[in-house]
């Protein structure tokens, strides 16, 4: 799979996982929704409940930017259907408001009804991809 063709099999996901690293050198993982745009991917703090709005994810970031993602399509009945995409990169925290985090929102709330209904106010991450690979079963 080439840069080009993992950046659109990534894209057209609906859901990825983004990993951080805290500051102890743990890796952190959670699945996340969000938006492609040329060699960023976008990702907002949402209103779906959570135990708290000092998430892990924004701490790991601001302490060590260097992230991935991932996004995968897994068939039990067809595995010449299976594919795996790694955005690698640097990720950035965005405060709400500001013209990137709000362009950001504009690109997930069309990418997701949910998003046109409450649109997320919270923190925007953007990952600058420096690196995308993957791999599919399918030639």
């Amino acid at each position: 799979m080439t840069g080009s063709e993992a950046r659109g099999a990534f894209a057209a996901a609906r859901v990825a996982r983004l990993a951080t690293v805290g500051e102890d050198g743990r890796p952190h993982l959670v699945p996340i929704v969000f938006a492609v745009d040329g060699e960023r991917v976008y990702h907002a703090v949402d209103h779906k409940p959570k135990r708290t709005t000092a998430l892990r994810r924004l701490d790991n970031i601001a302490a060590q930017p260097h992230v991935a993602l991932l996004a995968d399509e897994y068939d039990d009945d067809d595995w010449t259907r299976l594919w795996w995409v790694r955005a690698d990169g640097a990720a950035r925290l965005l405060e709400p408001g500001g013209g990137e985090a709000r362009a950001a929102v504009d690109l997930l709330a069309a990418r997701y009804a949910q998003y046109r209904a409450v649109t997320p106010s919270g923190t925007v991450v953007a990952v600058d991809v420096e690196r995308w690979t993957g791999w599919r079963a399918a030639t």
